[in-house]
């Protein structure tokens, strides 16, 4: 059925009347950073935006529904312009990751944030929506559009704004019953002299393994516990790549936030070493230096054990803080969302 939108043509006169329908959460927070400045880069200063807080797509293949969506929306809204923001992935039939599917025709357009890699998300997304704001405007074009991300460089990019999207650092309060354990096993290894012996005797090398192997484990519980890993739906070759990319988006997101926990871990152990100990006592149990140095090393080896030892301990503070590290369990209650507002099975 054709969705042209209702309303004058964007060349009469009178502002144009722009859509901008987002998917909750982040992509909200965007539209509307975008109304509030206007869309950058457009031609005319006489834009009347409108935000729509609402879930439009039923998955990263499926534009066509979600053109469709939109589409309705602008009819029954009179919008003249209307353009989806979605924290999904696009794709195109061939595989191809998108920036953008645009159907000039109808005035409709769908960006993908994450396509926009992961910084200065606000300042790209305001200028994106400003080219695309220009091009529909000009009634009279026909074609469809799609901006392809580059073979090369563009999955790594999509991949970098995926996991800047789920917001890694939020898994810090999720996490706060095991960060407590952590802490506390910190605390008392710190003044087990059997701790100094084993962190002076222990090389650089060996330090950091115990780093990247303590952080492994953490991931691979959280990862196991809050059933994160994506499993493809069936065995088509768009399922398999998107549980490729789903899993390697909560992968590097998990890897982020157990990090920012392992910092936060070193610099209240640092801490606390400091105020209970002096060096010259570490070298008097053990063959440390005597220097202000092994205290790092010291508050370094305790953090690995502490971030085993505790987190691994100890449940979840809030399993919903680490499924939204997870962009397959995002896109189920999108689905979810939308299919009960439509009456269509998801």
């Amino acid at each position: 059925m054709d969705h042209t939108p209702a309303g004058p043509s964007p060349t009469d006169a009178g502002p144009v009347r722009i859509g901008l329908v987002a998917d909750p959460a982040a992509p909200t927070v965007v539209a509307h950073h975008i109304a509030r400045s206007d869309p950058a880069d457009a031609e005319s200063d006489r834009w009347d935006v409108e935000v729509l807080s609402e879930p439009f797509t039923f998955g990263f293949e499926d534009l066509d529904r979600a053109v469709d969506h939109l589409a309705q929306r602008a009819d029954e809204r009179r919008w003249d312009v209307v353009i989806g923001l979605t924290e999904l992935p696009l794709r195109d039939d061939s595989g191809r990751y998108l920036l953008l599917e645009a159907d000039e025709r109808r005035r409709v357009a769908v960006l993908s944030l994450p396509a926009l890699g992961g910084l200065s998300v606000h300042a790209r997304a305001d200028r994106a929506v400003g080219r695309v704001v220009d091009g529909l405007a000009d009634a009279g074009r026909t074609d469809e559009q799609r901006v392809r991300l580059s073979r090369l460089w563009g999955r790594w990019r999509l991949l970098l704004g995926m996991i800047v999207a789920n917001r890694p650092w939020l898994l810090v309060p999720g996490l706060k019953s095991a960060l407590v354990a952590a802490l506390t096993t910190g605390a008392v290894a710190t003044v087990n002299s059997t701790v100094w012996v084993l962190a002076d005797s222990l090389s650089v090398w060996r330090l950091s393994t115990a780093t990247v192997a303590s952080t492994a484990l953490v991931v691979v519980w959280l990862i196991v516990d809050g059933q994160l890993w994506e499993r493809p739906r069936d065995g088509s070759r768009e399922a398999r790549e998107r549980a490729r990319l789903y899993n390697a988006s909560t992968l590097g997101t998990l890897v982020v936030g157990v990090l920012l926990c392992y910092a936060t871990l070193y610099l209240v152990n640092l801490a606390w070493a400091a105020f209970v100990l002096d060096p010259s006592v570490l070298s008097a149990t053990s063959n440390a230096s005597g220097s202000h140095g092994d205290l790092f090393v010291l508050a370094w080896f305790v953090a690995s054990v502490a971030t085993v030892g505790g987190g691994l301990g100890t449940g979840l503070e809030s399993d919903e803080a680490i499924r939204a590290a997870a962009y397959s369990r995002r896109e189920e209650d999108r689905r979810e969302r939308l299919a009960k507002d439509q009456g269509v099975d998801a």
